[in-house]
């Protein structure tokens, strides 16, 4: 069954050097799983390529997960990101919503594993106190947050993609923030390594 891809921007990945890749992804149950690829280096954030993915309503389940393991692995392909960070299961969900929500992060999960790349987990209000600076921020400020950082000049459309786009913001933040501790460290320290208040996945072949 096809599935419906709402697409936003798209550009070709540019020279890696110095540079951190970042694939971030909104798992959704009734509306539509975001993404978002992003490159950080410095003080610069750039926008790579963002969309959703919604299949039509009477789609089964097992075909939603099918599709949405292959557009995250075709992105994992094309665009090789250093971290997949994905939002993690809200709490207050009924326990119904939460276990589909839970499948759904499971295959953007093994698509990272299957090509070796480390995943993060983050929750909504983790996300949102990085980007916006309160936890309990809006759609419509994320939207507005999202655009300002990676310099925009509209909205990214559809919201879920925002979402997405904000969660590989917030990873690239943390991971940035440790880099400058451990340029600060005395030589001989340990930095901690990088974990968010949600669990931490890494796999290896």
């Amino acid at each position: 069954m096809s599935a419906e891809a709402l697409s936003g921007a798209r550009k070709q990945p540019g020279d890696k050097r110095g540079r951190l890749r970042v694939l971030g992804v909104d798992p959704a149950v009734a509306g539509a799983t975001g993404y978002g690829v992003i490159e950080c280096g410095g003080a610069e954030s750039r926008l790579l390529r963002f969309g959703a993915l919604k299949l039509p309503g009477r789609a089964p389940f097992a075909s939603r997960l099918r599709e949405i393991h292959r557009v995250i692995s075709e992105l994992v392909e094309e665009f090789a990101p250093d971290a997949v960070a994905v939002e993690s299961v809200f709490t207050a969900l009924n326990v119904k919503t939460a276990l589909k929500l839970a499948e759904i992060r499971g295959v953007v999960l093994l698509a990272a594993a299957q090509a070796s790349i480390p995943a993060y987990s983050y929750s909504p209000r983790e996300v949102k106190a990085s980007i916006a600076g309160y936890g309990a921020a809006s759609k419509q400020q994320m939207q507005h947050m999202v655009s300002s950082l990676l310099r925009l000049t509209s909205l990214p459309e559809p919201p879920d993609a925002a979402d997405a786009l904000a969660v590989a913001l917030c990873h690239a933040y943390l991971w940035q923030a440790r880099e400058r501790m451990a340029a600060a460290t005395p030589i001989g320290s340990k930095v901690a390594p990088l974990r968010s208040t949600s669990r931490n996945y890494r796999f290896t072949n």
